[in-house]
C-alpha cells in the first residue's frame, strides 16, 4: 500500500516541477519528465488515449490526470511569481534565462553526441533553419493584445501555442523560449496570473492559446516521434539551432513587455544571475547522471 501511494504521489510532484520548468525560458518540462523516468509514459499516454485499447486508454487518462493536477498547481504558483519578477527585474531574470539556455545547449549536444556524429555537412542547413526561425520571430517584435483579438492575432496565438507545446515535450527545448520569441511570453503569464486570480479579462487570449496547445499535443506527438526515429540527425540539428537562436530571443525579451525596454546590453547583463542559470541546468545534468549510474 505504501509503495502504491508513493507511486501515485510521484506523478503530481513530477507534474508540478514540469510546470515550473515549462514556465521558465531555457528549461523544458520534457527534461524534468526524462529525469523523473516518466517521459516514455508521458509521450505514450497521448497515443493510448486515441488508441483502441480501452484498458490502456483508462490507465493513460488517470496518469495524465495525476500529472495534470501537479502541473496546474505548479503553473499557478510559477506565473504568480514570474509575472511580477519579469516586469520588475527584467534584466536579472533575462540574464538567468540566458544562463539556462547557454548551459542547455552543450547538455543536449552531449546527450545526442552519437547522433551528431552521423551528421553530414549539409545538416548544418537544419541548424541554420532552426536558429533563423527563432531569430526571425524575435525580429518581428510581435506583442499580442490581451483585451481584444482579431483574426490575425488569434491565428498567431493559436500557432504559438501549438509550437510551444511541441517544444515543451522535447527534452532540452523550452516552449517558453519560443513564446518569448513570438512575443507571447509576457501576455500569457500575465493572463494566467489574472485567470488564477479569477480575473477573466484575458480569457479570449488564453482560450485560443489553449486550443492551439491541444492541437499541438495531438498533432505533434506522432510527428515528433516519427522525425526522431527516422530523421534523427536532421531533427537534432534543427533542435540545437532552435536553442542557439533562443539566446537572441532572450536578449530581446525586454522589448516584448507592455512597456518595452531596451534589449540586454553589457551594462544591464547580470553575470551573477547568468551563473545561477548555468548552475541550475548543471544540477539537472548531475541528477540525471547520478540516476543513470544507479540504474546501471
Amino acid at each position: 500500500m505504501k509503495k502504491s501511494f508513493l507511486s501515485v504521489l510521484k506523478e503530481p510532484v513530477c507534474g508540478f516541477f514540469m510546470a515550473v520548468a515549462d514556465s521558465v525560458p531555457g528549461v523544458s518540462g520534457g527534461t524534468v519528465a526524462f529525469l523523473a523516468g516518466v517521459y516514455g509514459d508521458f509521450i505514450g499516454s497521448f497515443g493510448n488515449i486515441v488508441g483502441k485499447d480501452k484498458e490502456k486508454r483508462k490507465k493513460s487518462l488517470l496518469f495524465l490526470l495525476r500529472l495534470g493536477i501537479g502541473w496546474l498547481i505548479g503553473m499557478g504558483l510559477s506565473v504568480t511569481l514570474l509575472e511580477s519578477m519579469f516586469t520588475k527585474h527584467i534584466y536579472e531574470i533575462s540574464s538567468l534565462f540566458l544562463g539556462l539556455v547557454a548551459a542547455s545547449i552543450p547538455l543536449i549536444v552531449t546527450e545526442e553526441r552519437e547522433t551528431l556524429k552521423k551528421c553530414r555537412l549539409w545538416h548544418i542547413l537544419f541548424f541554420l533553419a532552426g536558429a533563423g526561425a527563432v531569430v526571425g520571430l524575435s525580429l518581428l517584435h510581435f506583442r499580442a493584445a490581451t483585451d481584444s483579438m482579431n483574426i490575425a492575432s488569434a491565428l498567431y496565438v493559436f500557432i504559438g501555442g501549438a509550437l510551444a507545446v511541441s517544444a515543451m515535450v522535447l527534452p532540452g527545448i523550452s516552449g517558453s523560449t519560443l513564446l518569448l520569441a513570438f512575443g507571447l511570453y509576457v501576455p500569457i503569464i500575465t493572463g494566467l496570473k489574472k485567470f488564477f486570480s479569477l480575473d477573466f479579462s484575458s480569457f479570449a487570449l488564453l482560450f485560443i492559446f489553449g486550443v492551439g496547445v491541444l492541437a499541438g499535443i495531438f498533432c505533434s506527438f506522432r510527428g515528433i516521434n516519427y522525425l526522431l526515429k527516422n530523421h534523427r540527425p536532421a531533427t537534432v540539428s534543427a533542435i540545437v539551432g532552435l536553442m542557439a537562436g533562443s539566446l537572441y530571443a532572450v536578449v530581446m525579451g525586454p522589448t516584448t513587455l507592455d512597456e518595452p525596454k531596451a534589449a540586454i546590453s553589457a551594462s544591464t547583463f547580470s553575470i551573477v544571475f547568468f551563473v545561477i542559470g548555468i548552475a541550475v541546468v548543471t544540477a539537472f545534468a548531475l541528477t540525471k547522471y547520478s540516476a543513470a549510474k544507479k540504474r546501471s
